[in-house]
C-alpha cells in the first residue's frame, strides 16, 4: 500500500498534463493509476471497474476521495458498490473519462491531443495544473502564495508577450 501510494503521488506531482491510454482492461489496480492522470482517453472496446467490494479489500481513502472529486459520491458508490465493469461509453457518461475514441484511432486521438496541449505555453500549463490541485485541497490547505507566484510568472514571460503579439496580428503563437 505505501509503495503504491507513492507511485500515485509521483504521478500526481508531475508537473506536465498526464493522459492516461485506456483500452481494454482497466479494472483495480490500472484504475487508479488512470484516475490520477489529468485526462483519460479510452478506447471504444474499454472496460472500467474497481472491484474491491466484490474481492472484499478494503480501499485507500484516498482513492475513494480521487473518485469521489472526480465523478462525485453518488457515481463513486455506485462504481465501489456495484463492483461492476463499465463499458466505455457508461464511462464516458459518469464523468470516468474524458472521451471515447475508436480503438483503431486511439493513438492517433492521443497524439493529436498531447501535440495540441504541447504547442500551448508550458507555464500556462504548469499554472493550471498547480492551481487546479492547489483548489482541490481545503482551503485552509492551500498553497495560496504558490498559485500566485504561478499565476505572475505567466504574464511575466515570453510566452505571454508573444500571445498577445500573435493575437493582435490574428496568427498562431509561435
Amino acid at each position: 500500500e505505501k509503495t503504491s501510494g507513492r507511485a500515485f503521488a509521483a504521478i500526481l506531482a508531475i508537473s506536465k498534463p498526464v493522459i492516461a491510454v485506456i483500452h481494454g482492461f482497466c479494472i483495480g489496480g490500472g484504475m487508479a493509476i488512470a484516475l490520477t492522470a489529468d485526462l483519460r482517453i479510452a478506447a471504444d472496446d474499454a472496460r472500467l471497474a474497481i472491484p474491491a467490494a466484490r474481492l472484499g479489500l478494503g480501499y485507500h481513502a484516498s482513492g475513494v476521495e480521487t473518485l469521489v472529486r472526480l465523478v462525485g459520491p453518488s457515481i463513486a458508490k455506485e462504481i465501489f458498490f456495484s463492483a461492476r465493469r463499465f463499458r466505455a461509453e457508461e464511462a464516458l457518461a459518469r464523468g470516468l473519462v474524458n472521451e471515447v475514441v475508436p480503438k483503431a484511432s486511439l493513438e492517433t486521438r492521443v497524439r493529436e491531443l498531447a501535440n495540441g496541449i504541447a504547442a500551448n505555453a508550458p507555464l500556462t500549463l504548469r499554472s493550471m495544473k498547480l492551481v487546479a490541485r492547489e483548489l482541490d485541497a481545503p482551503e485552509s490547505k492551500r498553497d495560496v502564495a504558490a498559485m500566485r507566484a504561478s499565476i505572475a510568472a505567466c504574464f511575466e514571460s515570453e510566452d505571454y508577450r508573444e500571445g498577445v503579439r500573435a493575437f493582435l496580428e490574428k496568427r498562431n503563437p509561435k
